[in-house]
């Protein structure tokens, strides 16, 4: 989850214009995806429907409900379901943020369970807890909150945003119940929370020690190590040259298979669009182990993401899996 950016703001004319634009791209992109998958519908869900039929559209493996920084912009349940009818996303994974560094405003996970309790076919609940918290306790009793937080229906544990390093004893605590559990955890690294160095040595300790929990990628340490050569700044940044040879995330993918990327907010969205032809050569190359996410989190949100998809060239099969079937295989969707 990172802040909106403000110089993104447009008038209402160019709005409307991205709009009928974006609309028209996703047309194309859904009936290309039809003749791939079988189950893309060739026409667009209008933003006036009520909701998206099941089997068609986007899985958004990134989004909030709640407040994050700015009381008067808080996000309901309803208001994410509304803005997920106008951009073709069938269901939405909602993070908690239960971290001091992660929000102003907390976001609980039983909050999150409540709201996919009341609409459990759009909303995909995870879990969340921080590792400092008293009640947490030792992995035994961490395993016992999880499977409690899973019985209830969560499909992962994130948004974990924490100020401590990427493999503090704290953190590969939680790493391990998880592991037990069963589920895939969805982190944020950067400098400041989930903190690592450039090549993400502290990552790849976390995933070689446990094996058999996924990782989902996420935030600027995370999107900016798609570039070899990095400093300690651009790890905590969104750095625009051309990426460069030796990037962490190519290293890493090709020597741990439990590790994935969530292509949200504007770290993913840059990281590809800073070097288009690389990025689109990232994406065919990783095609199994991106997920589409947005990181949407308070009403009139800019999501980079779909100007992004407008400008990509892949092959459909390749955006059938990042926008949709890769998430259904790791979190276990029906």
């Amino acid at each position: 989850m990172e802040s909106p950016r403000p110089d993104l703001t447009i008038t209402e004319l160019e709005r409307n214009m991205n709009l009928s634009r974006r609309e028209f791209s996703k047309s194309l992109l859904l009936a290309s995806l039809s003749a791939v998958a079988g189950q893309w519908p060739t026409r667009v869900v209008r933003a006036a429907e009520p909701s998206i039929k099941a089997g068609t559209g986007f899985i958004d493996v990134h989004t909030h409900i709640g407040t994050y920084t700015d009381p008067k912009k808080n996000l309901t349940a309803e208001g994410l379901i509304k803005w997920m009818d106008e951009n073709q996303i069938e269901k939405s994974c909602v993070l908690p943020l239960t971290s001091p560094e992660s929000t102003k405003y907390l976001q609980t996970t039983e909050s999150v369970l409540a709201a996919a309790k009341d609409h459990p076919d759009r909303l995909v609940p995870f879990c969340s807890v921080d590792p400092r918290t008293t009640h947490a306790g030792s992995v035994k009793a961490l395993v016992g909150m999880i499977q409690a937080w899973v019985d209830q229906g969560a499909k992962g544990f994130g948004e974990h945003k924490v100020g401590l390093n990427f493999d503090d004893p704290l953190m590969m605590r939680v790493y391990e119940a998880c592991q037990e559990v069963g589920i895939p955890l969805l982190f944020h690294i950067d400098t400041i929370r989930g903190k690592d160095v450039p090549g993400l040595k502290r990552l790849e300790n976390a995933l070689k020690t446990f094996p058999g929990l996924n990782f989902i990628g996420h935030g600027p340490g995370w999107w900016a190590s798609i570039s070899g050569g990095l400093t300690p700044k651009e790890l905590g940044g969104y750095p625009k040259d051309k990426v460069k040879p030796g990037g962490a995330i190519d290293d890493l993918m090709t020597r741990y298979p439990n590790i994935y990327g969530d292509l949200s907010a504007g770290s993913g969205a840059n990281a590809i669009s800073r070097d288009l032809e690389f990025g689109t050569e990232f994406l065919i190359r990783r095609q199994d182990r991106i997920l589409f996410g947005t990181d949407y989190l308070a009403p009139g949100q800019n999501v980079p993401q779909f100007e992004l998809f407008e400008k990509l060239e892949l092959p459909a099969e390749v955006s059938a899996k990042i926008n949709r079937e890769n998430a259904i295989k790791l979190l276990k969707l029906t």
